[in-house]
């Protein structure tokens, strides 16, 4: 078995309120994330899932327990981890490229030297010849795959990926699952998928983690095992069914379900 790239133990989080209460978001959280696979996570709105990939990140301090990346506490922003949002967030004045080396510029990193992985991402999601264009001319799907370009442009030790596909049309979203699943097959990042859609958990993840109601904890670790790669046919066979069925009875058993 692979070893952990993130592990985190007792983790949970705690919000002030602003009439001197508290809200406890996540509530002793235990798990790992293993070297070089896609680790879904899903649960209902509330219950913690951007909150958890915003710690791991280090965008957002703990409130207890322990959060390390291959073996070092992560207490704040670090260059080894890359984030995408369910928003591109595209600077507009900026070209497809430019946007791709934009952590590059930020960490100060040799430009030279990054250049040729930048175009060789963009050759990978499927965006070359579009290295001039400017975000205005996209389309959401293709700013999403600039988005994970940026992302992985500085070699990160992982990949958190916060409801990435969440404003897309069905049709795009369908197609930025096979395009996800090609690009991790190609490069074998660790990644950590958070997703409000079952069937997009089962049809990404290596292992989907299924989150309680707030206060979130885990109330299962669903090993997937379908092989790979994976076609959206797939998503009409029993196996398939059998194990969104399952996570939707866990979903339904904690009140909630997406």
């Amino acid at each position: 078995m692979a070893e952990p790239v993130i592990v985190c133990k007792g983790l949970s989080k705690i919000y002030d309120t602003l009439e001197g209460g508290t809200v406890r978001a996540l509530d002793r959280i235990a798990l790992e994330i293993r070297e070089g696979e896609l680790l879904a996570v899903v649960g209902p709105s509330g219950c913690g899932k951007s909150t958890l990939l915003k710690i791991f990140a280090g965008l957002l301090p703990k409130s207890e327990g322990e959060v390390s990346l291959r073996g070092t506490p992560v207490a704040g922003p670090r260059r080894d981890i890359g984030v995408v949002f369910q928003d591109a967030v595209m600077l507009p004045w900026r070209t497809v490229l430019d946007n791709a080396m934009l952590p590059a510029d930020v960490q100060d990193l040799d430009r030279a030297a990054y250049l040729p992985r930048a175009l060789a991402l963009l050759d990978l999601v499927g965006l070359k010849g579009f290295e001039g264009k400017y975000p205005f001319e996209l389309s959401g799907g293709m700013q999403q795959r600039v988005a994970i370009t940026r992302a992985l442009v500085h070699d990160p030790a992982v990949l958190l990926m916060d409801e990435p596909f969440g404003a897309l049309d069905a049709m795009t979203r369908e197609q930025m699952n096979l395009e996800l699943q090609r690009i991790w097959l190609e490069s074998r990042k660790t990644v950590l998928f958070i997703t409000h859609s079952i069937p997009e958990a089962v049809f990404l993840g290596d292992r989907v983690v299924v989150m309680t109601p707030r206060p979130g904890r885990i109330a299962e670790v669903i090993e997937v095992g379908h092989p790979r790669p994976r076609s959206l046919e797939i998503m009409a066979t029993p196996e398939f069914g059998r194990r969104t069925a399952h996570i939707r009875q866990l979903l339904n058993a904690g009140g909630a379900i997406d």
